[in-house]
């Protein structure tokens, strides 16, 4: 009985150490722009760029990658503007609702924070 009782209180300190430190690691709105901005812009400069239509190519193929880096600026404060965040205080979810223009299809991602790590669970074309 006496070991049963030891073990619960190890348990008990253990959770209460998981929860402080998931709790201090829950990442902010700011470090969540900067992962999505990145995961934008490798998205764009990989998979768009080079599906440029051949008409463009010669004059937007070259500088695509280099149009989407001075870029960057503008995507944060895009995604900035369109994102929410629910602070769980050990975790975040933050939705993004990204629309450039009625001409550009719609977005909705879906991210989790947790631990200094960012997990996209959900990319939706609207």
């Amino acid at each position: 009985m006496k070991d049963l009782k030891s073990l619960s209180y190890i348990g008990i300190l253990v959770l209460a150490v998981l929860g402080a430190v998931m709790a201090i690691t829950n990442p902010d709105k700011s470090t969540y722009e900067e992962y999505a901005v990145e995961q934008l812009t490798t998205y764009l400069t990989d998979d768009v760029c080079p599906q440029v239509p051949k008409a463009f190519a010669s004059i937007v193929s070259n500088s695509c990658a280099a149009i989407v880096d001075s870029s960057r600026p503008h995507i944060q404060q895009i995604i900035a503007r369109t994102t929410q965040r629910q602070n769980f205080i050990l975790f975040s979810i933050y939705r993004t609702d990204l629309s450039i223009s009625p001409a550009v299809p719609f977005y909705r991602f879906q991210t989790v924070g947790i631990l200094q790590n960012f997990y996209t669970y959900s990319a939706e074309k609207q």
